[in-house]
């Protein structure tokens, strides 16, 4: 039976790959995302029953009237996809006070009020699918807030799983590695910000240019088998880095 997945930041990268390979796998997909021309642009790709909400997931109103408007149309809703969320980097001494609130908000406080407000159409079998980085274990410079609001994130995920098993309801957190597809051509960050970056990486041994990177199609595979997981069986954690394939 098809499934209906939620997926959040869906107008691109991650959230774009998963919403093309549900809907080429025969689910439902529903995309929200806080600018609505990127989202209706990858529904209308799709097509079929597919459809765009208009969601600034940082913003609980935003987040209850997504769902109250998904609610209309389906009552029931098979899996939820966290995966909105903002990536820049700083350090202590320069972050503004609203480069710490977008990623609080967004990164952190969104999906709990998405997973809050999916929850009435999730139990009794649902999925909750929490996506993490591998920057949380890798701690890289200038990216601990990033990094902060992630782990923030898995923490929260082991709690809502033992807090939801009785209400029918999984949690999953996937820590994906570096990613990309033909679409992404850089970063957008300042030229300043992003030498800075490297070069702070380069001191603790970390080098993000030699790192591997892995396609967004293929991350797109493990989320595949997470939802395909049988009912008496649990996935806490999936842990994912780039492979370099052999020459």
């Amino acid at each position: 039976m098809a499934k209906t997945i939620v997926i959040t930041g869906a107008g691109d990268g991650l959230g774009r790959a998963l919403a093309r390979r549900f809907a080429a796998d025969g689910e439902t997909v529903i995309l929200l995302g806080r600018t609505f021309s990127k989202v209706q642009a990858v529904a209308e790709e799709i097509g079929g029953r597919h459809f765009a909400v208009e969601c600034d997931v940082g913003n609980p109103d935003s987040v209850r009237a997504a769902f109250a408007k998904i609610a209309e149309r389906h009552p029931k809703i098979d899996v939820l996809i966290n995966n909105a969320a903002v990536f820049e980097p700083f350090t202590l001494g320069e972050v503004r006070d609203d480069q710490l609130m977008t990623q609080l908000m967004t990164n952190l406080a969104g999906p709990i009020f998405c997973a809050r407000d999916a929850l009435p159409l999730l139990r009794g079998g649902g999925h909750i699918i929490n996506v993490s980085s591998e920057s949380v274990p890798l701690k890289m410079p200038m990216l601990w807030m990033y990094a902060g609001t992630k782990a923030g994130l898995e923490f929260m995920s082991g709690m809502w799983a033992r807090e939801l098993e009785e209400e029918g309801v999984r949690v999953t957190t996937v820590q994906a590695g570096q990613m990309m597809d033909e679409t992404k051509t850089g970063t957008s960050w300042p030229m300043e910000v992003a030498m800075r970056f490297m070069q702070a990486n380069a001191k603790v041994g970390i080098n993000p240019r030699e790192r591997p990177i892995s396609h967004y199609n293929s991350v797109t595979d493990v989320f595949r088998a997470v939802l395909d997981t049988p009912a008496d069986l649990h996935i806490g954690t999936v842990a994912l880095s780039a492979h370099r394939r052999p020459a």
